[in-house]
């Protein structure tokens, strides 16, 4: 008997843009499963891959200089050449996404209500009133103080996190099964950051609603994600459960990712690692480990192209990198302290 499929599959998706300079490869075989109700957390420095990863599977990236390759499918349907009718049904009913800047998104001459009521009536026959009282109803689920009146309000007289929060009503208007949030937390102070995370966090619990959280910083999926996804250079370099990733990780861009960590048993005086150098421009990217220039532990078979293997991580724990399992453990020495050196004082 063969195993139940998926929610969510994405098997070897690629993805390059035709440009002045040449090819630009912004994803690179990457693979993943989601399950209903399970927190993804997909992270890694900017232009890494991981935006324009969930973009595509929404189908946002298609256009004439895009060439896509792999698969994506949601309950066994392949949705990377599904036609617009049967995406613009999965869009907002299956799959929903919300964006890193709400003041973008949100349309600054329609109040956030009559948006709510938009998103809505795209996809179902209602009136004008049951939908806007589904709109006020969404917006009290996900925080938002005197829904009745705010409702009625634009969104330049809303909060960043209030606007956050009406994207999230927004992308629960039609009761979606996946959730994608697209650095939902950037340009948020951290007591903001820490409401919108745990609100995320409820509706997983409460709704069986699975997220894939797309993000730069560890520390915010902390809490939050079941598994995570290191990716670097348009490539997944390491993946696991949260614990096999915080206290086992395995490559040394995710070491470098966790040194950059603010820790509260650390000293004030203790200054944070640093990953030295700059991402390569993803038009002509080194050979090999992609991380391999700015690697300190680099030798000379990295520049053969690492698999994405088992290497001593665990069971379900993958990563990208030629060092042996001793040779991590040496690196990575006592206390945490996690391979890459810190700045000089």
């Amino acid at each position: 008997m063969s195993p139940a499929p998926k929610l969510l599959e994405v098997d070897d998706l690629r993805v390059k843009f035709l440009t002045e300079d040449g090819m630009l490869t912004a994803v690179d075989g990457v693979s993943f499963e989601l399950d209903t109700g399970e927190v993804l957390a997909i992270v890694g420095e900017s232009g890494c891959g991981k935006s324009v990863t969930s973009q595509t599977m929404m189908g946002l990236t298609r256009s004439p200089n895009a060439r896509i390759e792999g698969s994506v499918k949601y309950k066994s349907e392949e949705l990377l050449d599904a036609p617009d009718e049967v995406l613009h049904r999965i869009r907002g009913e299956e799959l929903a996404m919300i964006f890193q800047d709400p003041i973008s998104a949100l349309n600054p001459v329609y109040k956030v209500g009559a948006q709510i009521v938009e998103a809505i009536q795209a996809h179902e026959d209602v009136s004008d009133e049951i939908a806007k009282r589904r709109a006020t109803e969404l917006m009290a689920e996900v925080g938002i103080p005197d829904p009745a009146r705010r409702v009625d309000e634009y969104p330049h007289e809303f909060s960043g996190g209030m606007r956050q929060r009406a994207m999230i009503a927004m992308a629960l208007a039609l009761e979606p099964n996946v959730l994608i949030a697209d650095e939902p937390t950037t340009a948020l102070d951290v007591t903001i950051q820490a409401q919108i995370l745990r609100l995320l966090k409820r509706l997983n619990e409460d709704r069986g609603l699975a997220v894939i959280m797309v993000t730069h910083d560890l520390g915010v999926v902390a809490d939050i994600a079941d598994r995570v996804l290191v990716m670097y250079a348009g490539r997944v370099v390491e993946s696991g459960s949260l614990d096999q990733i915080f206290y086992d990780p395995q490559h040394p861009y995710t070491w470098g990712l966790i040194g950059s960590i603010t820790r509260l048993d650390r000293p004030p005086t203790h200054r944070l690692a640093q990953i030295k150098g700059q991402p390569p421009s993803l038009i002509g990217l080194p050979a090999g480990c992609h991380f391999r220039p700015r690697c300190p532990h680099a030798f000379d078979r990295c520049t053969e192209p690492p698999g994405l293997e088992v290497r001593g991580g665990g069971a379900g724990h993958e990563d990208r990198c030629w060092l042996s399992a001793e040779k991590k453990k040496t690196l990575r020495v006592v206390e945490g302290d996690i391979g890459l050196e810190a700045p000089a004082a």
